[in-house]
């Protein structure tokens, strides 16, 4: 058992020293080629990509569901969603999350409508104006998406608020 046990310690020894030995030799080379990938994606890493939801199964009563148009609205090609005060409900980054709303406004209050929505990655900002008041009322509006490293996303969006 010994003897196993400093054999397979010897090879990890050798394995090591050859990688070690391959990446000094080519350091150069690669570090030339790191700079200029770096410099190439980093406009690409500022990109925000929101992707359209079902309706949320987890909300059964009162909410807010938005699109980016009248046209995806009606075809349920939702990118927002929320449970009317306590949870939020996106696809972002190719990440389905469910955030928690810090504010939301009083809709019968006035006719504009704001919700603030943040986490570590994320700062959410939802602002619309009442079109019309029936038994759920209509929005439009903008959806903008803020990540830490500054990077701002703003889409026009659609939809309703109801019960």
């Amino acid at each position: 058992m010994k003897y196993l046990i400093i054999l397979f310690s010897a090879f990890l020894l050798v394995a090591c020293k050859k990688e070690k030995e391959t990446v000094s030799g080519s350091a150069s080379a690669d570090s030339l080629h790191i700079t200029k990938d770096s410099a190439s994606t980093d406009p690409s890493s500022g990109n925000i990509l929101v992707g359209t939801i079902p309706f949320p199964k987890e909300i059964k009563e009162c909410s807010c569901y938005f699109a980016v148009s009248k046209a995806d609205f009606e075809n349920e090609k939702y990118i927002y969603a929320d449970d009317a005060g306590k949870t939020a409900y996106m696809m972002l980054d190719g990440k389905r999350l469910a955030l928690n709303l810090i504010s939301s406004s009083d809709m019968e209050a006035d006719e504009l409508l704001t919700k603030e929505i943040e986490n570590d990655n994320y700062k959410i900002s939802v602002k619309g104006k009442k079109i019309k008041n029936e038994e759920a009322l209509l929005f439009e509006g903008t959806l903008t998406i803020e990540k830490p490293d500054g990077t701002i996303f703003t889409t026009p969006i659609y939809g309703e608020c109801g019960c």
